[in-house]
């Protein structure tokens, strides 16, 4: 566990300026991305929730193109963060060149956190901002952001009425961009996980109901860690107690399914302790958990 508060210095060449879109890309994209310019520009200073997906890094990436070392990413460590994702995170905060903070943060410690409700996001996010606040005063940083899009308004999303609460600023969506913009201009700007498939928290492969639990997240961890050395890129480990329910991208689905790599995932989840391993024929998609039944788990 990192301590309460760790600082990484990641520093890089010199790369001014944000790059500008595709010469494919449409009017609204240029304007989009003044508009995110513009917004940046007007924060002033601003500490980035950083979390090393491809919308967070490419918001730590324009701010810190538009405001130097006025902008400042932060790293909340815990339970549902994976280790891979937490170094991952580093590694890409390092080629963009901005100041990283890594802080604990506590939600596992919640009980509206644990007991694993559908506004189980609120209470995350909550923490998130809750821990960022004080770096932010530290660091003398005028206001918070993170890194929700336009998409996120057509998912159910209890983590934005969070932020709201809180008065977290939202750039990328303030300036209309959409996911897929976001991956257009960080594949120009050079980002190197402009493709990288999204990744929600480890709480998010445990159906509602069912407690989040430091051993249950660390269970999932060690379950995913398996298809991640086996090379697949997108994949979900479902935890219904006994029972494990493997997803991975649909064109991956007959890879999973093939001998003897289907044997060896078997093998290697229920030695993790799943009484059974169920691989999903029809491949991972968006919120397939919700209303997922649970299985009686008597632990």
């Amino acid at each position: 566990m990192f301590p309460a508060c760790t600082t990484v210095i990641a520093m890089t060449a010199d790369r001014p300026g944000l790059a500008a879109p595709p010469a494919a890309a449409d009017e609204g994209l240029v304007e989009r991305l003044s508009r995110l310019e513009s917004i940046l520009a007007g924060m002033g200073t601003v500490l980035v929730a950083y979390s090393g997906g491809v919308d967070s890094a490419y918001l730590l990436l324009a701010a810190h193109r538009v405001l130097g070392d006025g902008a400042v990413g932060v790293l909340a460590v815990s339970p549902s963060l994976p280790a891979a994702e937490r170094e991952a995170a580093m590694r890409v905060a390092g080629e963009i060149g901005a100041r990283l903070e890594i802080v604990d943060a506590f939600e596992h410690m919640n009980p509206d956190y644990v007991v694993n409700n559908p506004n189980r996001c609120y209470f995350c996010k909550t923490e998130l901002f809750d821990v960022a606040a004080p770096v932010a005063e530290r660091l003398g940083l005028a206001s918070i952001a993170y890194g929700a899009n336009r998409d996120d308004l057509g998912d159910f999303r209890p983590g934005m009425v969070a932020a709201r609460e809180r008065g977290i600023r939202a750039p990328l969506l303030e300036a209309d961009l959409s996911k897929s913009d976001i991956r257009a201009l960080a594949r120009e700007a050079g980002l190197s996980i402009w493709d990288k498939p999204a990744f929600a928290c480890l709480a998010s492969r445990i159906p509602h109901g069912t407690p989040v639990t430091p051993e249950r997240l660390a269970r999932v961890e060690a379950a995913e860690t398996v298809l991640r050395d086996s090379g697949f890129r997108q994949f979900r480990v479902r935890d219904f107690g006994r029972k494990a329910r493997v997803e991975v991208a649909p064109e991956d689905v007959g890879r999973l399914l093939a001998e003897p790599l289907r044997r060896d995932v078997e093998r290697r989840l229920m030695a993790l302790g799943f009484m059974t391993v169920e691989m999903d024929p029809e491949g991972y998609r968006p919120g397939k958990l919700h209303g997922a039944r649970v299985e009686a788990d008597p632990s």
